[in-house]
């Protein structure tokens, strides 16, 4: 038995197999369009460009932008009556452009620092300990734990023996730090 040919469905150019066509509801191009660069005139690519100027006899460079503005600010304040309103309108686009300012706060805490206020950093941050405190003979001490720390760091003959004698002094408990091997002077 054949078919009639009104039965079969037409195949062709823009009429695909009824198994291919998309189902009801579903979109042809279900991604969209692919973006593309933008297809309008590059102002910002052309006008952000930098150009040199000469203002006064010196030369300095500007953007292109900037050139225009002052070119047109120029025309306008000699009488050119178009130039000068063309000018005012972009300065006044500009400023509508520029996003508004952000309220910042406005108290600054201002703390002096003493020369003699480096022991109350040291005493806060551990490092360090107030040796009598109420007299004239009042002196901090470093901890045992930033000495070594320190001494660590050091080469062999970065210190004199001098040098030496002085951080053994400056040292709370002295005998705490393993000293190197190089270190001559002792508690």
């Amino acid at each position: 038995m054949t078919q009639s040919r009104r039965d079969e469905p037409e195949l062709g150019y823009g009429k695909p197999p009824v198994s291919n066509r998309f189902k009801k509801g579903q979109s042809g191009n279900p991604k969209g369009r692919p973006k593309n660069r933008k297809r309008g005139l590059p102002y910002d690519h052309i006008l952000g460009q930098m150009v040199t100027i000469r203002e006064g006899g010196r030369e300095r460079r500007v953007t292109a932008a900037e050139a225009f503005l002052l070119h047109l600010t120029k025309k306008g304040l000699e009488g050119d009556s178009a130039a000068a309103r063309a000018a005012l309108a972009a300065i006044e686009d500009a400023r509508s452009k520029r996003p508004e300012e952000q309220t910042l706060a406005r108290t600054i805490v201002c703390k002096s620092v003493s020369p003699g206020s480096v022991g109350q950093a040291i005493d806060a941050l551990g490092m360090a300990v107030k040796l009598h405190p109420y007299t004239k003979d009042a002196r901090y001490a470093l901890k045992p734990w930033i000495v070594q720390v320190a001494v660590n760091r050091l080469k062999p003959g970065k210190l004199t023996l001098a040098d030496q004698q002085v951080v053994v002094a400056a040292t709370r408990t002295p005998e705490k730090v393993v000293w190197p091997d190089w270190w001559e002077a002792r508690s």
